[in-house]
């Protein structure tokens, strides 16, 4: 569950501390469920200025969102990538 009002986090009812970046990133990839986001597109969207090389900061934001709410980060269920696009959630 993702509260946008109150900037908080739950797993199976557990609340799990988020930054403000991962909770961003949570916050579009959530809104837009199946939408193939690029690490350009997340890159501009979150940190809301020109992307330049963000593969690796956004690649690092989603493994961290993978190992707080994913139960097999390895094997993720939600927090999906589409090889060569980009990022999406799916529901």
């Amino acid at each position: 569950e993702l509260h946008e009002d109150t900037v908080e986090v739950f797993v199976d009812g557990a609340p799990v501390k988020a930054t403000p970046m991962e909770f961003k990133i949570l916050l579009l990839l959530m809104k837009h469920p199946g939408r193939v986001f690029s690490a350009d597109e997340i890159y501009e969207r979150v940190w809301n200025e020109p992307s330049f090389a963000p593969e690796n900061t956004v690649a690092v934001h989603i493994r961290r969102i993978r190992e707080k709410l994913e139960t097999n980060p390895a094997e993720p269920k939600y927090f999906m990538t589409k090889w060569g696009v980009g990022y999406y959630f799916k529901a």
